[in-house]
């Protein structure tokens, strides 16, 4: 049969765009990007610690308190909200895109950077429940494209979106604390196959890579603690059984509940913030400051636990789940599942370190129970909860195996079925609660796809 002849309409081959001269300088340029991305979220993340140290150890310290009394986060909070009033209604960019939308998006212009910064730097600090992931991220695509020049993106369509995701991969490593999980996000979000694929995978690889090192060794340099999502200690974990499953699996689905509840509540105050925003926000960061108040009332715990990303008292609850009662653990899922879920829609951070949270509590209390150890419902909390807030299975699944460490790989069959078992509920019941999202067309190749 003889040879079909390539037709005019025919998509050029991935031989021939990765020797295209255009794509060798985005790959250059990827490289080189990496290095002062990394550098500059060294810098906020740095200072996005050390001001959360000031607000919620040294200030109280210094006022005799041993740790923040119960009433800490109604002033903090509504500093949060009086700081970010004019930043979201005046600046441009409006402090970036609201967290119940995800993490995904257009690429930021570089105009919108400071307001992006500004935004994260007076609210998460302050005690929002939101993680510092997206204003990285937004934060990496902007400097990324001040690289090349306005009239240059105009005239390469795909220049922008593919430059910006280099930027945001190299911000996203240094807090997740591994390139290949930023990579592995930029993968299942593109939701691209074949060329287009590892077009945009390569600049992605480098910039995280090149980033990761740099970031890493600056932080060694300097001695700054940098906050990325780790966990220092977890509980030994054995190869699971057939009641790690039963247990797993309705923990999974009730985990994506919690998810979805809190995401469901996030839309519905962006609607309300979005008139009389300035008064809105401030009242909103007030409410998130009584939610985080109650958590420490009822359990005369430190409201610290329940407020922030998260990643501190991640880590503790890892490291010693049995220092929490369950009526801890559980009021720590309400009061921060409902701050989490005012903040996603009227302040301004990212939204999945606290989802990671609620879930690995989750997870702690299930283990508890009869046939499932602690360390199953933890692993089974991590990958499920991280599965419902962002619509990546797989991503979360290489996220939850980088935080167990050297216990992951006995978890691994637990992990993938929780992550699954979740994303499935998690995409069923938020079509119901929120209903089919609006179409539009997004230039960026990792819009709208990690959204809540």
């Amino acid at each position: 049969m003889p040879q079909q002849a390539a037709g005019p309409s025919q998509p050029p081959s991935l031989r021939e765009l990765l020797r295209s001269p255009g794509y060798g300088r985005l790959l250059l340029v990827s490289a080189l990007v990496g290095v002062p991305v990394s550098l500059a979220a060294f810098g906020f993340v740095s200072l996005e610690h050390e001001l959360q140290h000031l607000v919620w150890e040294s200030l109280p310290e210094h006022l005799d308190y041993s740790s923040p009394p119960w009433w800490w986060p109604l002033p903090t909070l509504a500093l949060a909200g009086l700081l970010l009033a004019p930043i979201v209604t005046r600046m441009p960019g409006r402090g970036g895109h609201i967290p119940v939308h995800g993490l995904g998006g257009p690429p930021t212009p570089p105009i919108e950077v400071p307001s992006v910064v500004l935004a994260a730097l007076a609210a998460l600090p302050l005690g929002a429940v939101l993680g510092p992931e997206a204003p990285l991220m937004a934060m990496g695509s902007g400097l990324a494209l001040l690289t090349v020049s306005s009239a240059k993106r105009a005239s390469a369509p795909l220049l922008a979106p593919m430059l910006g995701a280099a930027g945001s991969t190299a911000a996203i490593a240094t807090i997740f604390g591994s390139p290949l999980v930023a990579a592995v996000m930029m993968i299942e979000a593109a939701g691209l196959g074949g060329a287009q694929l590892t077009l945009l995978l390569l600049p992605c690889l480098l910039s995280s890579g090149v980033g990761a090192l740099v970031f890493t060794g600056f932080g060694h340099w300097t001695g700054l603690s940098i906050g990325a999502l780790s966990l220092p200690s977890v509980p030994k974990a054995g190869l699971p059984d057939a009641a790690d499953f039963l247990w797993g699996i309705p923990l999974a689905v009730v985990i994506a509940l919690v998810v979805v509840a809190g995401q469901t509540l996030g839309h519905r105050f962006a609607v309300f913030t979005s008139l009389r925003t300035a008064v809105r926000t401030v009242l909103s960061a007030v409410l998130v400051g009584l939610c985080i108040a109650g958590y420490a009332l009822v359990t005369g715990r430190s409201p610290e636990e329940a407020a922030l990303s998260g990643q501190a008292t991640l880590g503790q609850l890892s490291a010693d789940p049995h220092a929490w009662s369950v009526g801890a653990l559980l009021a720590l899922v309400l009061f921060k599942g409902l701050g989490w879920g005012v903040a996603l829609g009227s302040l301004r951070g990212g939204p999945i370190f606290p989802a990671v949270l609620l879930g690995a509590a989750l997870g702690v209390v299930v283990g508890g129970l009869p046939g499932m150890g602690t360390a199953a419902g933890l692993a089974a909390g991590l990958a499920a909860s991280a599965a419902a807030a962002t619509k990546l299975p797989v991503t979360s699944t290489v996220l939850a195996t980088v935080l167990l460490g050297d216990q992951a790989a006995d978890s691994m069959p637990l992990l993938i079925v929780a992550a699954v078992v979740a994303f499935l509920t998690a995409t069923f019941v938020h079509r119901v609660a929120v209903g089919p999202p609006e179409g539009h067309a997004s230039p960026s190749p990792t819009a709208d796809r990690t959204t809540g």
